[in-house]
């Protein structure tokens, strides 16, 4: 008699899909990773051993997937490992499938689909969505989540090669190029899966595309027909976006989950100053944009250093594109000296922050030992070209 075959990830999420699959599924919505094992061993009574391990497996998938998807949705869809890792935020896709809406898109091939969150953000926003991507189980969660969410009639699922789809027939290409491999992000866009040429060659055959990027990609590697937008959701930088058959050559940084867009308008930027009452810290995404000239602008504001992303100015001005703090200390730096003044106020919690310095804030709580009941901002960084540490409170909105 031949040995018994284990079943395949597909056939493992083909029996998820299953009345008992589903009911499993709802009854694992709120699994305590603690009591996973006696949960497990109580499930096998009634199911069979492998749909109870896909099960959980899922579960803990769809957790992860909340911070990204919602729970609202997290909880209806289905995951892979890689497709909770790699996909994008719901907040980030929908702004960008409203502005694909709004540039008059009806229909869009969706490159490199994963498991389908750009494809159901853009059907939601009334678009029709060819989805591709050439892995079978990937794809077969991406039909699973457009039925879940009401949205197959939108969304058409194809597993091929992405090289080998016919464009034509839509109005915008959008491509996703997987940026992680076996050791890990990868920061080389040549080395994306497709690669960013192929990618742009896409771009260039549709009226209008979209390319999502990692945002730390070079300034030089964007083609000069493209718009380069970067964008943050809660002030953590999620992605790089070049637009085609938009704005040619411009730079934009958006911040959610607000909408506010800095657009770059070539200024130069503002000289280096002393380190005034204030200091703001821009936006990761208008840093990225390079748009720290445009930000600094109506802030009457100068950099602290030549080569640090600091604004500094002796007024308050409200901005959506950067967080103020007031600062009540300029010291160079010196941890002896750090430690006394925390102590004599009583400093218990601090916020470290650093740029353009060595250290690293976690080593240098250790070292603090901080106690008390007061609280301040510790900023590491140079000003006019020396070691420095700034100390002071955020400013309340």
């Amino acid at each position: 008699m031949p040995a018994p075959t284990s079943p395949t990830p597909a056939d493992s999420f083909a029996s998820l899909l299953t009345e008992e699959g589903r009911a499993l599924l709802d009854d694992l919505r709120d699994l305590d990773p603690r009591q996973e094992l006696a949960t497990a061993t109580r499930l096998r009574r009634d199911h069979p051993a492998e749909l109870v391990s896909a099960a959980i497996g899922q579960a803990r998938l769809r957790q992860r997937a909340v911070a990204k998807f919602g729970a609202e949705d997290a909880y209806r869809m289905f995951f892979t490992p890689n497709g909770v890792e790699q996909s994008t935020r719901k907040t980030v896709a929908e702004y960008r499938a409203a502005r694909l809406a709004a540039l008059g898109t009806k229909s869009v091939a969706d490159l490199c689909c994963g498991i389908g969150g750009d494809a159901l953000a853009l059907a939601r926003a009334g678009i029709s969505v060819l989805a591709v991507d050439r892995d079978p189980l990937t794809c077969a969660v991406a039909e699973a989540n457009a039925r879940a969410l009401g949205l197959d009639e939108l969304i058409e699922v194809r597993c091929a090669d992405v090289a080998e789809i016919d464009t034509a027939p839509y109005d915008t290409v959008f491509v996703d190029p997987a940026r992680r491999g076996g050791r890990g992000r990868i920061f080389d866009p040549e080395a994306y899966s497709p690669p960013l040429s192929w990618a742009v060659e896409a771009a260039r055959t549709a009226p209008r595309a979209a390319l999502k990027i990692a945002p730390g990609v070079p300034h030089e590697a964007v083609p000069e027909e493209a718009e380069a937008e970067w964008i943050s959701d809660g002030g953590d930088v999620k992605e790089a976006v070049l637009w085609f058959g938009t704005e040619p050559g411009a730079r934009r940084a958006t911040l959610l989950p607000s909408g506010a867009t800095l657009t770059s308008r070539g200024l130069p930027n503002p000289p280096a100053r002393p380190v005034g009452r204030y200091l703001y810290e821009p936006d990761g995404a208008v840093i990225r944009a390079h748009l720290v000239a445009e930000a600094a602008e109506p802030l009457d504001g100068g950099l602290i250093d030549d080569t640090i992303a600091y604004i500094t100015s002796d007024e308050l001005r409200p901005t959506p594109y950067a967080t103020a703090y007031e600062i009540t200390d300029v010291l160079p730096f010196n941890l002896k000296k750090l430690k006394a003044l925390l102590r004599q106020r009583g400093i218990g919690t601090a916020v470290i922050k650093k740029r353009g310095s060595a250290v690293e804030p976690e080593e240098l709580r250790k070292k603090l030992k901080l106690e008390g009941v007061n609280s301040c901002v510790i900023v590491l960084t140079r000003a006019a070209g020396a070691p420095t540490m700034l100390l002071g409170q955020p400013v309340q909105a």
